[in-house]
Parts: structure tokens; C-alpha cells; sequence
């Protein structure tokens, strides 16, 4: 079940314009948020006039209800029946100091009713509000439409992806992702900068690969929470083929990984998931990751750190899995298709009939009685967007970009994981990819959620994205 999204609401008033409109407005805008599935923390009109807020007597009040509810409110909401005391609103957010993402919207005129007693001015009163937010310092978000009726379906886009921004800023500001065992050494594209990540309020927790095999080999075959794992291994997807070995070496690595998550507060994972895992455990951590991300715990393959945070971005956005997929591979000359693939620990949602198998690509290495735990089939059909983040040392700033596509319902004699999406302007995104030296990794959701996303990263977390839009600018 979806997280609900809790919105602080402030409705702005002016004395001079209309009153009864902030009151008609408040009700408007409460009503819609009910319809649309949100909580609310707003004054009521026994706080302040209208449940309104005018003057800085208003703003404490509203304020002080913030600051009592801070622990429920991912965002707030300002909202202008009327042209609005842009003080009141920006003395409001100053006082309660949330540091939560805000979206200003302003109530459409109607040009039949421009007189004295119905007229808005919320036109104007939006740009005051925006410059005065701007000189208090404060972020804030803009609906898609200058100004928007509550109850149409623009601005239930604009709240859909607003409330996407809020759970992405709320839940990567004091993320800790754990790194577990080195970086592959054939994988230089999957460095990353620590420091970097720590600046916008991302911890990385490691521990070596050593510590998480001695806690296999104390832990007994009996163990509670091995034979749990067990169970829930069978029950996550077909095991027809796999050794009884094998799957017990998967409950009782997947078990030490949650006990190791929980001691530490983690809420996503990359793991040295070649070829040490193989060679000296025997088998592929694949299955294990893929519980965890389909669970909304990302884990990315190769301690692709970067990757991770980019699969955890998609899953708070979408409240849905988010997978890590590699670029891999062009289709049939459509320059708009590609294949994108792993070999594969991807969540089971994102299948359409997923199974367990073994690792085809380093079986011929390890041989294939040590690689049996990945999860293998075809991607669902329909919309996806994408994600990819970096740490860039030389300009000592995170970067990415960002765009949607659709996996194609095309199916192909192939292995591991895999989905052929279609992405308008495919080849000017590959350009871009390239000539800007990004990593062939890419995060994935089954939604369409790039606009929250890209807000939450470019405005308030002020990494520097590129969106791919569909067409050429």
C-alpha cells in the first residue's frame, strides 16, 4: 500500500480583495487533497480569519501548527484563492522552518466575473508571493499553469508530481546505503565520491565481503531467520532446477544482509556481486537483491552506489520497484529502440513471468553450479522513466539526467533480464550519455514520474540534471 503524502496547507489572503473567496478557496482546495488521497495540516477558521493567513499575527499561528506537525509534513502547499499577503505566506515558512519542498498555486480568474466583489488577482498576487519567497531564500516549486483551477486535471498533475519531489527530497536527505564488499575492479565506471553524496545529506555505510561471510558460516542451518528466508525465496519465484544447496547459501547470505541493514538503518544496498560471491560462496546474490528492491529496499549490482541512489530516487517517486539496468543494446535499426538488460537481479513486479536460473555470462568461468540465484525473464509492457546520477570529482557536483520511454511487448530468444524500451530521440540521449562520460548503468520505475523527480533533484537537492525531453528544443 502507497505512503500517503501529508501536505502543510497555507491559503493566502488579502483584506481588500474578496474574503469570501479565501474562504470559498479554502474549502476548494481542502476538498480536492481529500479527493486526491492527501493528508492535510492547515489552520482552521476558528485559528485565524477564513483559516487564512494575512498578517504575522496569522503567520505565527500557522507556523506554530508546522512546527507541531513537523514530523508528518512532507511538503506544503500555498495556495491563493485571492492575491494573498506574499509576507504572511513567506513569514510563514521562514518561522516554521521545515526545509520541506512548497508549491505555489493561484486560482484562475474567470473573465466574466471581474468585479469588485469576485475579482482574484491571483495572477498577480502569485509573482509577489514567488519574489518575496526568493528574497527570504526559500525553494519552492511552480504549478505547470501560471494559475490552475484546484479541480482540473493539470492540477492534479502538478500535484501528483509534486507529491513525487516531496517523497524524493524527504527520503534522500539522511539516506544511508550500504556498500557491501569492493567495487569489481573491471568496473571504473561505477567510482563515486563519498564526500560528494554526504553534501547533500546521502550516507554510504560499507562493510567488507569477509565480515558478511563469517556471519554465514556462524549462523547454522537451523538458524530462525535462515529458514524464514528460505520460505520466502520459494515463495518470491519458481526455484524449479535450483540445487536445495544453492538456495540455502541465498537464505543465509539474504538473512545476514537484513540483519546487517537493520543494525545499520539502511534503506538501500550496492554489492560486489562478481566474482568473489561465486568463487568462494557459490552462488549469485541476485535473488537477494531483487527481494530487496522489490520490497522498495533498492539494491544495485557491481557497488554501484550512484546507481543506488538513483534506483531509490525512482522508488520513493513511484512507490514502486526501481531496477538497475545497463544500456545494452540497439534493435531490430529502430533508432528509437534499444535493449535494456540486466543479468538479473531485477525486482519480480517488473517482469511479466519471472523465474529463478543461473548466470549465464560467468557460469563458463566459475562454472555454473556457483552461479544459480538470478531472476530472469521479460519486463512488463508499458510507460518507465529513467534515471541516471553521478558524482562528478572534477566539478565537485552531482550530475544526471533523466526522461521517460515505454518498454515495448516484444519478446526475444535471449537470457537474463531484459525489456525493449522506446525512447523518443533515442540517439541524441546516447550522444549525450557519451560525450558527457556517463556510466552505462541506468535506473528504471514503471511509471511515469520524471517531473517530480527532476524537480526534487535539480531544485531543492540542486544537482544538475538534464531533462530528455521528446522532442528538440
Amino acid at each position: 500500500m502507497a505512503d500517503r503524502t501529508t501536505l502543510g496547507v497555507i491559503v493566502g489572503n488579502r483584506g481588500f480583495f474578496p474574503d469570501h473567496l479565501a474562504s470559498e478557496g479554502r474549502q476548494t482546495i481542502l476538498k480536492v487533497l481529500e479527493q486526491r488521497g492527501f493528508d492535510v495540516v492547515a489552520l482552521t477558521p476558528e485559528d485565524t480569519a477564513y483559516g487564512s493567513v494575512e498578517s504575522w499575527k496569522d503567520a505565527q499561528a500557522c507556523a506554530d501548527l508546522f512546527k507541531r506537525n513537523a514530523d508528518k509534513i512532507d511538503g506544503i502547499l500555498v495556495s491563493l484563492p485571492n492575491f494573498g499577503d506574499e509576507r504572511g505566506v513567506a513569514d510563514t515558512l521562514r518561522l516554521a522552518g521545515l526545509d520541506v519542498p512548497v508549491l505555489v498555486q493561484a486560482f484562475s480568474d474567470d473573465s466574466s466575473k471581474m468585479t469588485i466583489k469576485t475579482r482574484r488577482d491571483s495572477f498577480c498576487g502569485k509573482m509577489s508571493v514567488c519574489n518575496n519567497l526568493s528574497q527570504y531564500g526559500i525553494k519552492y516549486s511552480l504549478t505547470a499553469r501560471h494559475t490552475v483551477n484546484p479541480e482540473s486535471d493539470d492540477f492534479a498533475r502538478d500535484l501528483h508530481d509534486f507529491a513525487a519531489c516531496c517523497r524524493v527530497v524527504g527520503g534522500l536527505k539522511g539516506a544511508r546505503i550500504g556498500a557491501i564488499g569492493a567495487r569489481p575492479d573491471a568496473f571504473n565506471t561505477v567510482r563515486y565520491s563519498e564526500k560528494l553524496l554526504e553534501g547533500s545529506g546521502i550516507s554510504v555505510i560499507t562493510v567488507d565481503l569477509f565480515e558478511i561471510f563469517g556471519r554465514i558460516e556462524a549462523m547454522a542451518e537451523n538458524d530462525p531467520l535462515a529458514v524464514e528466508k528460505l520460505a520466502k525465496i520459494h515463495a518470491y519465484v519458481p526455484t524449479k532446477g535450483v540445487p536445495d544447496e544453492a538456495l540455502l547459501k541465498m537464505a543465509k547470505l539474504g538473512a545476514v544482509i537484513d540483519v546487517w541493514m537493520d543494525e545499520n538503518g539502511l534503506s538501500a544496498t550496492a554489492i560486489q556481486c562478481w566474482t568473489a560471491l561465486q568463487k568462494y560462496f557459490g552462488v549469485v546474490p541476485c535473488t537477494v537483491m531483487s527481494m530487496l528492491s522489490n520490497s522498495l529496499l533498492p539494491s544495485a549490482c557491481e557497488v554501484d552506489i550512484a546507481g543506488t541512489v538513483a534506483m531509490q530516487a525512482m522508488a520513493l517517486a513511484s512507490q514502486k520497484p526501481s531496477a538497475l539496468l545497463d544500456w545494452n543494446n540497439g534493435f531490430d535499426d529502430d533508432p528509437d529502440l534499444c535493449m535494456m538488460f540486466h543479468c538479473a537481479n531485477l525486482p519480480k513486479d517488473v517482469f511479466v513471468d519471472p523465474k529463478m536460473d543461473y548466470q549465464e555470462i560467468i557460469a563458463g568461468s566459475v562454472g555454473k553450479e556457483n552461479t544459480y540465484g538470478t531472476v530472469v525473464g521479460r519486463m512488463n509492457p508499458g510507460a518507465f522513466s529513467y534515471l541516471r546520477v553521478s558524482t562528478d570529482d572534477a566539478y565537485g557536483t552531482i550530475r544526471g539526467y533523466i526522461g521517460e520511454g515505454t518498454i515495448e511487448d516484444k519478446a526475444l530468444d535471449t537470457f537474463g533480464g531484459y525489456g525493449v524500451a522506446r525512447i523518443p530521440r533515442l540517439q541524441d540521449l546516447l550522444q549525450y550519455i557519451c560525450r558527457e562520460g556517463f556510466e552505462h548503468h541506468v535506473a528504471m520505475t514503471a511509471a511515469q514520474v520524471s517531473g517530480g523527480v527532476n524537480e526534487a533533484l535539480s531544485n531543492y537537492l540542486e544537482w544538475d540534471m538534464y531533462v530528455h525531453a521528446p522532442e528538440a528544443s
